[in-house]
């Protein structure tokens, strides 16, 4: 009987242990393709610029018009993170949360370890993802075909709002992402990206 009793108890025991220890399941990383997310902008040219920038939220793969909820933003080529602090342009939103990124330089299948020493925000002297041809995620070809490409292997590393971590790579800045664009007749300031997003806070491995 005594011993009947020392083996329930010592059962009891394990199934309290085990519930102790049970740690929350890691979340699936996400990969997706966002197609034609419109970046329009006011002014330019010379003009000031100015609209609303669209904003984008990793978590939920979606455009948000939230003024908190949301990791990068798009007006024109300019792409800005939800941390640090403004440029002071026209219609910039709020920053509310810790975004920050980087440009790493390779394919997006070889960044699998975000370097967060490398992480930087938006400030008034500039935003993080630097504008102008060849200096940031794009290039511009000037006259004649006056397109704005993709820079080959340029991968913008983000960490977004809340303490997590995305990689995106740019495949196309007209709509419908035609493989041989005309910038006289395919309509710009249309994104379409792959994003690979790491649910899981303070992970940085995308594997």
């Amino acid at each position: 009987m005594k011993k009947s009793k020392v083996i329930l108890l010592s059962i009891i025991s394990l199934f309290f242990y085990n519930c102790d220890d049970d740690s929350p399941t890691p979340l699936n990383i996400v990969s997706s393709t966002i197609e034609d997310l419109y970046a329009p902008q006011e002014g330019g040219q010379g003009q000031p610029i100015s609209g609303e920038f669209t904003k984008f939220d990793f978590e939920s793969g979606l455009m948000t018009e939230s003024s908190t909820e949301w990791d990068i933003a798009f007006r024109g080529t300019s792409i800005i993170v939800n941390g640090g602090s403004s440029l002071a342009t026209a219609n910039e939103p709020d920053r509310t949360g810790d975004a920050g990124v980087y440009i790493y330089d390779g394919l997006m299948s070889e960044m699998s370890i975000v370097e967060t020493s490398l992480i930087e925000q938006d400030s008034s002297d500039g935003y993080a993802i630097v504008t102008g041809s060849g200096n940031g995620w794009y290039t511009y070809a000037g006259p004649p075909t006056f397109l704005i490409s993709p820079t080959p292997g340029k991968i913008l590393v983000f960490r977004t709002r809340d303490g997590k971590f995305a990689k995106v790579e740019i495949l196309s800045y007209y709509l419908g992402a035609p493989e041989n664009p005309d910038a006289f007749v395919d309509q710009g300031r249309h994104y379409t990206f792959n994003y690979v997003y790491q649910p899981n806070e303070g992970v940085t491995e995308f594997n």
